[in-house]
Parts: structure tokens; C-alpha cells; sequence
């Protein structure tokens, strides 16, 4: 595989491609979890991200390969929290296509992610990855980039 990426902010019109990788995504956790944690709709997800992206709501940088088509993306949302001393960006999703991954395209999209969280005067990045032997390659990753363990667990209760 090429090493030539380039790496653009998404918008509304480039939601479907993303959409479909976010799919994609989701359906990696599930096989490696081997439980139905989401429930995907591409459709519905084109339509939310397009309405995210518009309102500036979400921040998505695609990766793309020569040839143009997106081999990978990460996004983040602002949030405020007293304990962050401010605003700070938060990535609920990165992801590069099985293809493409150990070349460094993870690396210079949490870096794009960076740079994009300086220039907003965020105080920090946070990401949470499933406490899950499956899961250790994506923890060290994140280690390798500079990322800490802050404690406690991500938990939910649907409203």
C-alpha cells in the first residue's frame, strides 16, 4: 500500500463515505466482542452526520488514499468540564480500513486531531477504549501517542 495520504476536514457532502466506514467500524467491535452493541442504520447515520457537520457540532478529518478514495477518518466533539479546566476535545471515533493500517495513517490522524484541539484552545483529548483483552493493541496505541489512563470506566444508561 501507498504511504501517500492526504488528510481533509469532512463536510456535509462527505458524510456517506464516512458513514459507511463508521459501519465498518462498528462491525469490527461487534466480531470482536461477539455481542450486537449497536445498531447501525447508514441511512440514519448519513443523516446525523450531515446535521452534526452543518451545526459544527462534530469535527471529522478523512483520510484519503491516492486514488482519492477514504481509507480512514477520526472525529471529535467538543466538551467542558471543570476537572479539564476548560474546553477539551473528546474522539469517539478513529478508524483506518484493515488495508491500510501499520503505515502510520493512525498516527497523522490523532496528530491532525491534535493540532485541530490546539487551534480550538482545547486543554486536552480524550478517548476511552473497552477495558477488553481485545482491545490492548488499540490501548497501546494510544499509549505509544502521548495518551494516559485518567481512571474509571465509560458507562451508559440509554434515555
Amino acid at each position: 500500500m501507498s504511504a501517500n495520504f492526504t488528510i481533509q476536514r469532512a463536510h456535509a457532502n462527505d458524510a456517506q463515505e464516512v458513514a459507511v466506514m463508521v459501519g465498518e467500524l462498528l462491525a469490527e467491535i461487534m466480531n470482536a466482542i461477539g455481542v450486537q452493541a449497536f445498531n447501525f442504520d447508514l441511512a440514519e447515520t448519513t443523516s446525523r452526520l450531515q446535521d452534526f457537520l452543518n451545526r459544527e457540532k462534530y469535527f471529522v478529518f478523512v483520510a484519503c488514499g491516492e486514488s482519492g478514495n477514504p481509507v480512514g477518518f477520526i472525529a471529535l466533539y467538543e466538551s467542558y468540564a471543570l476537572y479539564a479546566e476548560g474546553a477539551f476535545g473528546t474522539m469517539p471515533e478513529l478508524y483506518v480500513r484493515p488495508g491500510y493500517r501499520t503505515n502510520g495513517l493512525g498516527l497523522r490522524l490523532v496528530s491532525q486531531a491534535k493540532s485541530f484541539g490546539v487551534s480550538r484552545g482545547w486543554t486536552r483529548l480524550e478517548v476511552t477504549t473497552p477495558p477488553l483483552p481485545q482491545f490492548d493493541r488499540t490501548l497501546a496505541f494510544y499509549e505509544r501517542e502521548g495518551f494516559a489512563i485518567s481512571g474509571g470506566r465509560k458507562l451508559k444508561v440509554s434515555l
